[in-house]
């Protein structure tokens, strides 16, 4: 990996509490006041009938360990909203959830306020719903831009016929998925690579072209799962800014480790703790909350 932020929170083990100096760079990310502003104040939270996207009381179980007990979050239109945590606490589990990856023992989870029943990943485009992996996720046997050609695919407009015998208007559809998908990388500064093979590629140029091919999809909600990891500060500042400047078109469900980005870009966050949210609110409620103090940096540190 090229670059890595020195930014980076690394939490310390379930069970394991500790506390950090005062200059520590974790302290100094929840301690400084960097986030997005607004003339109007800071967002209201929104209600699960006018969110975008919700999930209300969801619970997990695999076995006998409680993955996640009674989370709930609400997402609203042109927010981008934060999900952080220590490892272990359920961040992952319920980004799966909200991708139906995993299905919830409890709860529910609501898409512009009624019920999605049965969600499955391959469901999410046709809702209007994109992700990002951890890693990039891309098909070592295609090229870059082939790659976001498939992001864009549920815009296809021929059917399995007419491209079987290479119809005119299969054709067209081509050329129109190929624009869409060029539009994409363009948008990241990624389309003079689009001839390349993917594992050609530096892996922040990676990390840009499986953003390009989720944006291709033209979602009205993104879901992103660390996508600042293995970039430098640079690469880290640009693709907060390139997040913020997608609200004006989607709103962004955010899992990231770096507390600088998450606090720089989320109009609010959503903090887990052993599968249990502690604090929901803008970045400098949750911020001054203790109970996110407790759980970044020990208990000892709420007393310190």
């Amino acid at each position: 990996m090229l670059g890595a932020a020195p930014k980076v929170w690394a939490p310390p083990g379930i069970g394991v509490t500790a506390a950090r100096a005062p200059g520590d760079a974790h302290v100094s990310a929840l301690t400084s006041s960097n986030g997005p502003t607004s003339p109007n104040g800071p967002p209201a939270q929104p209600d699960l009938s006018t969110a975008v996207f919700a999930a209300s009381g969801i619970g997990v179980r695999f076995g006998g360990l409680v993955a996640l007990d009674d989370v709930s979050l609400a997402v609203g239109t042109g927010q981008v909203h934060g999900v952080i945590g220590p490892n272990g606490a359920g961040k992952t589990t319920l980004f799966n959830v909200c991708c139906g990856f995993v299905r919830p023992d409890a709860g529910t989870v609501l898409r512009h306020g009624k019920p999605v029943r049965n969600l499955r990943p391959h469901r999410l485009a046709g809702m209007g719903i994109a992700r990002t992996l951890q890693g990039v996720g891309l098909f070592a046997g295609l090229t870059v831009a082939e790659n976001v050609m498939v992001g864009a695919d549920r815009h296809r407009r021929a059917g399995f016929a007419a491209t079987l015998f290479a119809l005119a208007r299969s054709d067209r559809d081509e050329r129109a998925l190929r624009g869409r998908a060029m539009a994409a990388l363009s948008e990241l500064g990624a389309d003079g690579y689009a001839d390349r093979l993917p594992d050609s590629l530096p892996y922040p140029v990676q990390k840009r072209v499986a953003l390009a091919r989720a944006l291709a999809a033209e979602p009205d909600l993104l879901l992103l799962d660390e996508p600042a990891s293995g970039l430098s500060n640079d690469e880290m500042t640009e693709l907060g800014e390139l997040i913020r400047t997608l609200t004006d078109r989607m709103s962004v469900v955010l899992v990231e480790h770096h507390m600088d980005l998450v606090m720089s870009v989320c109009d609010r966050i959503t903090v887990l703790d052993f599968g249990k949210v502690v604090a929901d609110g803008t970045p400098d409620e949750v911020r001054d909350d203790p109970a996110v103090i407790d759980a970044y940096l020990g208990e000892e540190a709420t007393h310190s």
